[in-house]
């Protein structure tokens, strides 16, 4: 199921929430809508929290089946939500995680500049290989990019060599798309799992369309 929503209206709602394929975390003051549309969508639960104080969690925090990689400012009590995952605090000075990892449960990609102690780290949390890369020439490949176990979207400007290498890492077909009203910023604008995902209010049917299409998500 694909829903469109916002984040006390704000349609960029990857910045604030983010999921897996069993749980997703959202800012302490998400409205009942903006919850029931996730927990809906995504078939999972919602929980609410905050990331280092802050309710910019999508930006902060990345995560799959096995693992999380979070800022590392969280707090332990911040963390106790991800209990059943191997969490991993990132001390590189690129930790807004979700800004700077994109991660399925088949592989990752992270901003090139994350130093060899903070790739090793991620393997061990994530149980997928990490590669180092740019999307459409773009450091932040969790904002500008969105993947699942079932598709990837992707920034407009993504060259043939960027789909190749994204369809390598994840093992799903890539697809370009904005969102929001035309934002390569898709990453930001998403909050999806296997099961379904829910995109910012501003994005046209043309654009929902896509998302379904990339992601198999079935009306």
């Amino acid at each position: 199921m694909l829903r469109v929503s916002n984040y006390n209206g704000v349609e960029f709602i990857g910045v604030y929430a983010v999921a897996n394929e069993a749980m997703a975390l959202l800012p302490m003051d998400s409205d009942d809508r903006f919850q029931e549309d996730i927990s809906t969508a995504l078939d999972i639960k919602c929980h609410k929290g905050t990331i280092a104080s802050t309710n910019l969690i999508g930006s902060l925090v990345a995560m799959n089946s096995y693992g999380v990689a979070v800022n590392s400012f969280a707090t332990d009590t911040e963390i106790n939500v991800f209990s059943k995952l191997q969490v991993a605090r990132l001390e590189d000075r690129l930790n807004a995680c979700g800004n700077n990892i994109l991660v399925n449960d088949k592989g990752c990609l992270v901003n090139p500049e994350m130093n060899d102690r903070t790739v090793h780290v991620l393997e061990e949390a994530f149980n997928v290989e990490v590669i180092r890369g740019t999307v459409a020439g773009q450091n932040t490949v969790g904002s500008v990019c969105k993947v699942t176990n079932k598709g990837l979207i992707c920034h407009p400007a993504s060259s043939a060599a960027d789909i190749k290498m994204l369809k390598d890492i994840f093992k799903v077909e890539p697809k370009i798309t904005t969102l929001n009203y035309g934002s390569p910023y898709v990453g930001a604008s998403i909050v999806a799992n296997s099961k379904g995902g829910v995109v910012g209010m501003r994005s046209t049917p043309i654009e929902q369309g896509r998302v379904e299409e990339a992601l198999d998500i079935i009306s």
